[in-house]
């Protein structure tokens, strides 16, 4: 069973001569003919070399992986119950899905409520990210969620003044900010400002804190998508030498006069940005948690990738040790901008394998009755049925799920519809639900009269589209929950999730199918 694809995917922009006749293991066509212009991806990095490892077109797109992990989350069932009730009246005028709370409340003095148990856990520096933050920000505040702020903005801000080394004044993250607290309802969310090496050297959190009024700060040793620092491509020669100047590794160096040469002839249309990869210390990590505190701080997360297992247990050790207030767990083929392709999907640990010793980790600590962190799982997830088994794999410890690709996608949907309204030229697969936005988008008549005319008159069609994709997610999981029986987030257990197949269930220790409710079956027919 093949489980990658190689040397060719729409990621790319590459594909095989002879699609239908490929060599397993390399991914070359079987007949490889001299003569052929190089449509794949051996092929493309004949002439475009290392532009070839990522992602294209640069810019547009959000991306990950097409591997096919072993065990994934499809292959759990959520289990339903035909009797009794957790958190409202065992009646059936009580027992309704409307009656499911997913509200969340966490952080060490219980302060941080979410209205649904869901996170962006970390968008930075990408035009994807730039481009929609107006919806996603808008969107998140009014639908009660959590939005992270993710690394390298202030340092790509071009209007950020930064002296002596350190940021004194922004125009993108202050932009950013404001356009999540401005639209926050009742206190319910959050935006959370996360920071690699070049941001704490340019004390962005401490300037978020002091300056914007932030009070949840996130700490970031990775992502699922890759196992380097973030990066993104410039088109632009002063920019590059603006963030050269910065402390960023740019590439080719844009101070040297024979590359300057060979870009402004052509030979090359985009320089990288790339951050530096961390080097984790308990003393570091101890450090900086109380540098934070003192700066002002009042919630303190952690956000770590799909690395080897003994990095998850110094993330669940320090987290637990130091009293984080949100510990997310980033697992592998996670992706929003420009996370080198093949990396993306060759590395690091995949969903299951990662949440289940999370799980684990996280048990064995609690059982000693140390203090546990609240915990979000991200990698993959999109809709309701995932988001309710990424809640119940990790339960009781897991309290949101990181969603990033999804909400990302739903606010460039309702971004695009809303400019084809104002143009007029609205594609009949739309048009056939109305041609304004209260006819087309299903919230926006409710949402009009909860904001008032005023308010609701500045939400961008972008914000709507989220909001609306998030109003689904909500009803698909309060069905989904009431079909367990589980009207509160709280109530959902492992036991709630069985394995479909032998090799899931010894991964995760859920039991399989057939194993379920064994002995309380056999309890009832031989009464």
């Amino acid at each position: 069973m093949t489980l990658s694809r190689v040397n060719s995917s729409a990621a790319t922009l590459t594909k095989n001569r002879t699609e239908d006749s490929v060599v397993p293991n390399s991914g070359m066509c079987v007949t490889c003919v001299d003569g052929c212009i190089g449509m794949c991806e051996i092929g493309k990095s004949a002439y475009r070399g290392h532009e070839v490892i990522y992602p294209q077109p640069f810019g547009v797109i959000t991306t990950a992986a097409e591997k096919v992990y072993p065990v994934d989350y499809s292959h759990f069932q959520i289990m339903g119950t035909a009797a009794g009730a957790h958190g409202v009246a065992e009646n059936s005028d009580a027992a309704i899905f409307p009656a499911v709370n997913l509200e969340v409340v966490f952080g060490h003095d219980q302060g941080l409520k979410f209205r649904l148990p869901w996170v962006i856990p970390g968008i930075g520096s990408t035009n994807i990210a730039k481009n929609n933050w107006e919806g996603l920000a808008i969107g998140s505040a009014l639908a009660g969620t959590g939005l992270t702020i993710g690394e390298n903005v202030v340092g790509m801000d071009p209007e950020a003044v930064i002296r002596s080394g350190r940021v004194v004044s922004t125009v993108d993250l202050k932009r950013r900010v404001e356009l999540f607290t401005n639209f926050q309802q009742d206190g319910y969310g959050a935006i959370i400002v996360q920071a690699n090496i070049e941001d704490t050297r340019l004390g962005v959190q401490e300037y978020a804190i002091e300056k914007l009024g932030v009070q949840c700060v996130e700490m970031k040793w990775g992502q699922g998508a890759k196992d380097i620092g973030g990066e993104v491509k410039i088109r632009d020669l002063a920019k590059a030498r603006l963030l050269h100047e910065r402390g960023y590794i740019v590439l080719p160096d844009p101070t040297d006069p024979f590359v300057v040469e060979s870009f402004e002839r052509g030979a090359f249309q985009e320089f990288e940005r790339h951050s530096r990869v961390g080097m984790v210390t308990e003393e570091g990590f101890a450090k900086r948690v109380e540098e934070l505190r003192k700066a002002g701080a009042r919630y303190v997360f952690l956000k770590t990738g799909a690395y080897r297992p003994v990095d998850l247990a110094r993330a669940v050790k320090f987290a637990s040790k130091y009293g984080i207030d949100l510990l997310t767990v980033d697992a592998a083929g996670g992706g929003t901008g420009m996370s080198p392709w093949r990396m993306m999907n060759e590395w690091g640990m995949p969903p299951i394998e990662l949440h289940t010793l999370l799980y684990q980790y996280v048990d064995a600590l609690a059982r000693r009755g140390a203090h546990v962190p609240a915990v979000a799982v991200a990698g993959g997830f999109t809709f309701e049925d995932q988001i309710f088994k990424g809640l119940a794999l990790g339960a009781p410890y897991v309290k949101l799920v990181g969603m990033a690709r999804g909400p990302i996608a739903a606010a460039m949907v309702g971004k695009t519809i809303g400019r084809a309204i104002d143009e007029g030229q609205l594609p009949v697969y739309v048009e056939r639900f109305g041609r304004d936005r209260e006819e087309i988008f299903v919230t926006a008549s409710h949402l009009r009269k909860e904001l008032g005319e005023e308010t609701y008159a500045r939400v961008p069609a972008g914000a709507l589209g989220l909001y609306t994709y998030y109003e689904r997610l909500a009803q698909g999981l309060r069905q989904l929950m009431a079909g367990s029986r589980k009207f509160a987030c709280r109530y959902i257990s492992r036991d709630d999730l069985a394995a479909a197949t032998r090799e899931a269930a010894a991964i995760s220790g859920i039991p399989f199918l057939m194993d379920v409710d064994k002995e309380a079956a056999a309890a009832i027919l031989n009464a």
